[in-house]
């Protein structure tokens, strides 16, 4: 068994990223498995600095120390992937090589006036670029998608200003650091079909995917889900307002059966 825990450094541990470190990490240790942490900083601009420290820092807080990580190394690193590029970078190649992608200069503006159905939060594009001549002119700097099937959309494997995305790193991650079970959010659900469609488009054997559970979202006294500046969703918070690493621990695993886990007034009333 190996799990991962995957924070973008863009600030500080909140109560969702600390509820699935710990149920990765408590799933691991119960099968005598290995606790992985990644830190997932592709998107630069929205790096903070010292956001990876501090979020080591709160995990070690939480009890939940990682077995493989930016700090301890591993057999599959590196675990940061800006350090990760040219691995990325190999899978287009490979992806392209099987026909399964496309270069597409369509703007935001123009995908949702032309996008249908929605997919989740996000809306879906329409293949607009798909059967165009892949020679043309480009208007802008091209994104490449994804050629996908019945169960994901065409959704964008690198962006024009040539990030690579969330869905394509974590897909290659996850099969290359022997990734067998991800825990995560209920609200990263429809990722599943893509992150499954690329492992699949790369070669890799059912045997090789790994297993996905979502938890349930923690959410405010209002039942809205908690944003960066949520009263007492973060762990640093928490920290510094006394509360007490088994406090948490134990209310956060109480979070079960589907329902959002709300965050005690207690804890709103530490502050920010």
């Amino acid at each position: 068994m190996r799990t991962r825990f995957a924070p973008s450094p863009t600030g500080d541990l909140h109560l969702g990223g600390a509820l699935c470190a710990i149920a990765s990490r408590a799933m691991a240790r119960r099968a005598g498995g290995t606790f992985v942490v990644r830190m997932e900083d592709l998107d630069r601009p929205r790096v903070v600095a010292g956001s990876a420290d501090r979020i080591l820092e709160d995990l070690d807080w939480l009890d939940c120390t990682e077995d493989e990580g930016p700090r301890k190394g591993g057999p599959l690193g590196p675990y940061v992937q800006s350090e990760r590029i040219p691995m990325y970078e190999r899978a287009i190649e490979r992806l392209t090589a099987r026909g399964m992608t496309y270069a597409c200069d369509c703007s935001r503006a123009e995908i949702a006036l032309v996008a249908s159905a929605p997919h989740g939060e996000e809306l879906v594009y329409p293949g607009t670029c798909r059967d165009k001549d892949a020679s043309r002119v480009m208007r802008r700097p091209p994104a490449v998608r994804f050629r996908g099937a019945s169960d994901a959309d065409d959704f964008v494997l690198r962006r024009g200003d040539g990030v690579f995305a969330y869905q394509l790193a974590v897909s290659v991650d996850d099969l290359a650091m022997a990734i067998s079970c991800v825990v995560r959010g209920a609200d990263l659900a429809p990722s599943t079909p893509r992150q499954l469609a690329i492992m699949r488009a790369l070669g890799a054997r059912e045997d090789q995917h790994p297993a996905y559970v979502h938890l349930p979202l923690v959410v405010d006294v209002n039942g809205v889900r908690i944003a960066k500046r949520t009263a007492g969703a973060r762990i640093r918070a928490l920290r510094e307002a006394g509360i007490p690493t088994r406090e948490v621990q134990e209310a956060l695993a109480t979070s079960k059966d589907g329902h959002a886990f709300v965050i005690p007034d207690a804890w709103t009333r530490a502050g920010i």
